[in-house]
């Protein structure tokens, strides 16, 4: 087994029992005990702020009040008429953000009641059993093609097929699942999560994925109107930004994108390579769970490098403590000049920058960091241009998500509006609505 401390690029840096200990669940699942016990200190407030933090509109006091009567598959079928996709939402939401922010326990004694647990304690207890909670309606003969099968996708399906229409999903990759399977830091999912969720989720019927079909390579939107009634877009960013730096073809120097998806679909992570010293570039979620995974796979010193202060960044505080307690080092107000090595990455070369009148500028401070792997996390764009009308790098829709082109809707993280996946949920629900109503 190779040392913690070599150089360079390195696979096994951490035993296998430790590499699994290291990747188990970030908030381990309740027991009936614990849910009752957590559900008790809910105030089930009329009117509650914690239903208008929540992007789905799930009744949160109502399947709260289920679990501590003992119905928690009632309080699944309360989430699920909302949230199809609960059972990932609890695992991977920012609840500290959302729901659990604007809980009034919080408000009143700074520990809100875990909405987030409860939600999985009560998701797990019905997708445990077998059936499906839902039935179709009577078939009306229509079709719906969907593209991508991330949790926009997956949402607008559901919904469509629940109303009797039929639906094709069209995903580019190998497996569906998009950001949930190949984008999400493997602790906050496990034991194969997302792929049991989405063989749940197509227990309605109705639903045909067709894998390998990537739009604007071997099917295009034009095809797709004539071969459908309705089309939905759900097609993520999968254009990865990058820097005009010298040194960026060096070894050693990779986008977080396709290292977390590497990670995620690894079924032994001892085999990854990873760097003894490692830099990760920019201030997201993508950047944290970079960082984050690195120390877990045995890097020795981790730093997460953003261009502006902590408040900036998009990764959540909640998000942001977690890196520390790993031992990452968020290191602000600095931005990448070069990185530096001979054939591989030996070092990085950041600037120091400070803000004035809402501008960043440079201070012309300048540090090396000992680095061996690279990794950028600096942003994703549109990765097709599908002739649709465009704005700030995503497509433009209006109400429930309907595109410049009639007959084609929109959702996720390709339209405007927050990247998460429960954001993402509500919008492929809204959608598909809003198609049953056209179509009808």
């Amino acid at each position: 087994m190779t040392s913690a401390h070599t150089p360079g690029l390195a696979a096994g840096r951490l035993d296998a029992e430790e590499i699994a200990s290291n990747f188990a669940d970030l908030h381990p699942a309740y027991d009936p005990h614990e849910a009752a016990v957590a559900a008790d200190r809910c105030y089930f407030c009329h009117d509650a702020p914690c239903i208008t933090a929540c992007p789905t509109d799930i009744d949160i006091p109502l399947f709260v009040r289920q679990i501590s009567t003992g119905q928690p598959e009632a309080a699944a079928q309360t989430i699920f008429e909302q949230n199809i996709l609960g059972g990932m939402c609890a695992r991977v939401c920012p609840t500290e953000t959302l729901c659990e922010e604007a809980c009034v326990r919080e408000a009143a004694e700074g520990k809100p009641v875990e909405i987030g647990r409860l939600q999985r304690f009560a998701t797990d207890a019905a997708m445990a059993r077998q059936g499906h909670p839902f039935r179709r309606a009577e078939a009306t003969g229509k079709s719906i093609g969907i593209v991508g099968s991330g949790p926009a996708g997956l949402a607008c399906a559901h919904r469509l097929a629940m109303k009797g229409h039929d639906v094709t999903i069209y995903e580019a990759r190998e497996r569906p699942g998009g950001l949930n399977e190949f984008g999400l830091a493997a602790y906050k999912t496990t034991e194969n999560f997302a792929a049991r969720e989405i063989d749940w989720l197509l227990g309605i019927g109705g639903i045909t994925i067709a894998q390998g079909k990537a739009l604007g390579k071997n099917i295009d939107l034009p095809a797709l109107q004539q071969a459908h009634d309705a089309v939905f877009l759900g097609i993520g960013l999968a254009g990865v930004n990058t820097l005009d730096l010298p040194g960026l073809d060096l070894s050693g120097v990779r986008n977080a994108v396709d290292f977390i998806a590497d990670l995620r679909q690894a079924d032994d992570k001892t085999v990854l390579p990873v760097g003894r010293n490692v830099v990760v570039i920019g201030g997201g979620m993508t950047a944290i769970d970079a960082a984050v995974q690195s120390r877990l796979l045995g890097a020795e010193t981790v730093t997460l490098a953003y261009r502006r202060n902590r408040a900036a960044m998009g990764a959540s505080g909640f998000e942001q403590d977690l890196a520390a307690t790993q031992g990452v080092h968020l290191m602000t107000n600095v931005t990448p000049i070069a990185v530096h090595g001979d054939g591989a990455v030996q070092e990085i070369e950041l600037e120091r920058t400070h803000a004035a009148n809402g501008t960043l500028k440079p201070t012309g401070e300048r540090v090396r960091l000992p680095a061996d792997q690279v990794l950028l996390a600096i942003g994703q764009t549109l990765a097709e241009d599908a002739g649709l009308a465009t704005e700030r790098g995503k497509i433009t829709v209006s109400g429930p998500g309907r595109t410049s082109l009639t007959g084609v809707w929109a959702g996720g993280d390709c339209t405007p509006g927050e990247d998460l996946t429960v954001v993402a949920v509500a919008e492929g629900r809204d959608a598909a609505e809003d198609i049953h109503a056209a179509l009808s």
